[in-house]
């Protein structure tokens, strides 16, 4: 058995079933893929795959626990590298940070900008995605820590530390009718065409219950995933728009006026998520005690370990 034979094995389900596509991914043949899998399942004495004629279509039960195997010693074999690198250099490597673009736009700018004072070094990526696309990222070791507010909870794999706490805001054009009212309602949102994100995220489950619990039916005129984007609409006056809070700067967006409404959609949390398993180099622990002050190394550590079940803010 070779490692070349378990991350074959493990890009063909990645790939589902498709060993083209696997073979693509690892950038090799695609007989050089299938040949690999039929010597380890010789070796092993088992099939790991159903097969339909030369077509592979699923694990076979044996498969799905030497699949577990596998994905265990890789892992292993990335920490080992990561551990080698580490010692080698220590202010210097990669860091892949997959995230929303409400983390990307108005959260992480300060913290990017103090921890690239930390780590000149560090080269930094930021990819983004759908909270389902920034968990698979990590899930897959094509990113080092996921950020978002949905999605990413409770997930296979992935170590989800909450980071910080926030609250919506509505915002209208200057002069708007609800800039006069005292205590906002829902009714009260409900009487004007809205903008606001896209279901799966930045709290939006939080704002399409709080409206069903009260029987309204809000008119959502528009749906986006970028803040900016909501605002823009609502400065052309097509309706108001409830964003996050930490997107609303009244220096910045003066043209648009807010009112807070946590008193309606609740507190959310934005969390971080690791890898189950994974190294993280010591810059990384920088980088996320920047981001949560309330996290340290010692603690990720300790939930790493599973010397803490539960953490919260």
């Amino acid at each position: 058995m070779n490692l070349h034979q378990f991350r074959f094995l493990r890009e063909a389900v990645r790939q589902n079933f498709n060993l083209t596509e696997a073979a693509k991914a690892l950038h090799t043949s695609q007989p050089g893929v299938s040949k690999a899998i039929i010597e380890l399942e010789e070796e092993l004495g088992v099939d790991v795959f159903t097969r339909h004629g030369k077509r592979i279509r699923n694990l076979t039960e044996p498969g799905q626990r030497i699949l577990a195997s596998v994905e265990k010693i890789l892992q292993e074999v990335e920490s080992l590298k990561r551990v080698g690198k580490d010692y080698a250099a220590q202010d210097q490597g990669n860091l892949v940070i997959a995230t929303t673009h409400t983390q990307a736009r108005y959260a992480l700018p300060s913290v990017i900008a103090e921890f690239t004072k930390k780590y000149p070094k560090v080269r930094l990526s930021i990819q983004q995605g759908n909270p389902a696309q920034i968990a698979d990222m990590v899930v897959r070791d094509q990113a080092d820590l996921a950020i978002a507010t949905e999605g990413i909870v409770h997930l296979k794999d992935l170590i989800t530390l909450p980071s910080y706490q926030w609250q919506h805001v509505v915002v209208t054009p200057p002069g708007h009718p609800l800039l006069e009212k005292k205590h906002v309602t829902l009714e009260d949102l409900a009487a004007y065409p809205i903008i606001t994100y896209d279901a799966h995220f930045a709290g939006r489950p939080k704002i399409d219950k709080a409206f069903a619990l009260r029987q309204l039916q809000p008119d959502i005129v528009l749906e986006a995933i970028d803040a900016d984007v909501i605002k823009t609409y609502v400065e052309v006056g097509m309706g108001i728009g409830i964003v996050a809070g930490v997107a609303f700067d009244a220096a910045r967006d003066q043209n648009l006026r807010s009112v807070p409404v946590g008193h309606l959609f609740g507190t959310n949390v934005t969390h971080l998520a690791i890898k189950q398993g994974a190294y993280l180099r010591s810059f990384v622990y920088t980088f996320i005690e920047l981001f949560s002050p309330t996290l340290n190394r010692k603690l990720i550590e300790q939930l790493m370990a599973g010397e803490h079940e539960i953490y919260e803010l």
